[in-house]
């Protein structure tokens, strides 16, 4: 998985202010002290989700000599022409620019006239490395290197690629990202890695439709309207794989719509299933080759996962026995990642307390202010205040750790 931690401009043309340098400044921080804290948020709201991570973490920043490398070769091979404002890829030398969008050209040139730059000799054309501005202009970047062409810094598109093309040679296979990067960022990508490997470039494209909240609006910092792990879940005393059980009865192709009330629904449904499961015991039998047989297909159907829920269901209501039932359950959610076994709720149960609702963490204050007061009674009922708003509080010698009940 790569961590795209060069700052990107505002569009995927190539525009615009820097998105990472005008976080930094907003802020007072540095450009990788941004990325870091993102990449760490990342991972703890990929932990919660219960989704594994990667085998390998790959930094853009840790791989400039990689993309330098690219370019190198996309230059030697005819290409790159060079601008005032860095070394631009010809998308005219490729035949079939359009084969990921299936768009006709001037769809495409169309989208890419927001970027208004005179020297480009077609509208498509793309940054592959970008020159810095004069450090005398007092607009000197945080973040730029040393290159055959000058200081710069790589554009978004050569990234992903010299990433991809080090660390999963001969296994291009599956590529996975946003609707929105159809068009431009993964047109991108094909027509750079295919005009320097000669080889094609994955061989089966996977996007995903948006999560927009309900209304159809698009779900976007600017608005305000943000969601997080944190404060659209754990705040609010949901679990996190109550979300993901959200998700897959939702195609990944369509658009997901997100309100509080569907996600309280979402969590009742959740812990129905855990239930469900629970009553069959702990005696695990025999995986059904039939049900299995259903839920593979499913699954294996562009991933539909919405069908592999109606196969869980499906199992839960036949006739087969318990132990049986619970066996075949649990094979499922090999790809599922519900924590049907009981032993995930979602990644670390402990939760940090500012990651508490302000409600909760005032009540797990009073109860650690009543037992440094040896006022036991007060603190006991606290916690049974607190188990009543979802949560469990353990008490350690390294303090209290507060979980999400289930």
């Amino acid at each position: 998985m790569n961590i795209t931690d060069v700052g990107h401009l505002t569009g995927d043309m190539d525009m615009g202010k820097d998105k990472m340098e005008l976080e930094a400044l907003i802020e007072g921080k540095s450009a990788l002290d941004i990325a870091a804290f993102y990449t760490e948020a990342f991972k703890k709201d990929l932990a919660a989700l219960n989704i594994y991570e990667p085998n390998v973490w790959c930094k853009a920043t840790d791989h400039i000599p990689e993309q330098i490398v690219m370019i190198k070769t996309l230059e030697d091979k005819g290409y790159t022409y060079r601008t005032s404002g860095g070394i631009y890829f010809d998308t005219s030398k490729v035949k079939e620019y359009n084969k990921l969008s299936h768009l006709p050209l001037e769809q495409l040139l169309e989208g890419a006239r927001v970027e208004k730059n005179p020297e480009k000799k077609n509208l498509t054309d793309f940054a592959l490395w970008k020159f810095s501005p004069n450090a005398s202009s007092g607009m000197k970047r945080q973040m730029e290197w040393e290159s055959p062409w000058g200081v710069g810094f790589p554009g978004w598109h050569i990234e992903c690629s010299a990433m991809s093309l080090k660390y999963l040679a001969g296994q291009l296979d599956i590529h996975c990202g946003g609707i929105d990067h159809i068009n431009i960022h993964h047109t991108n990508e094909i027509a750079q890695s295919e005009a320097a490997t000669g080889q094609t470039f994955f061989n089966y494209w996977m996007h995903n439709a948006f999560l927009n909240i309900v209304g159809g609006k698009k779900m976007a910092k600017s608005e305000g309207n943000f969601l997080t792990v944190n404060n659209a879940l754990i705040q609010k005393g949901i679990n996190p794989l109550a979300y993901r059980f959200a998700t897959l009865q939702v195609h990944y192709r369509k658009p997901m719509e997100y309100s509080e009330e569907g996600m309280q629904q979402a969590a009742v449904s959740y812990q129905k299933l855990l239930d469900q499961v629970a009553s069959l015991g702990t005696e695990v039998g025999t995986v059904d080759s039939i049900w299995s047989d259903k839920f593979l297909m499913a699954i294996n159907n562009d991933l539909n996962a919405p069908q592999a829920l109606a196969v869980v269901a499906g199992v839960l209501k036949s006739k087969l026995s318990a132990p049986d039932k619970l066996a075949t359950i649990l094979y499922f959610d090999k790809a599922l990642g519900l924590g049907l076994d009981g032993s995930s709720i979602g990644g670390p149960a402990e939760l940090a307390l500012s990651d508490l609702p302000a409600d909760i963490q005032a009540l797990v204050n009073k109860r650690q202010e009543a037992r440094l007061n040896k006022d036991w009674a007060e603190a006991d009922r606290l916690r049974l205040d607190l188990a009543d708003a979802g949560y469990s509080v353990d008490d350690t010698s390294d303090g209290c750790r507060v979980s999400l009940l289930k």
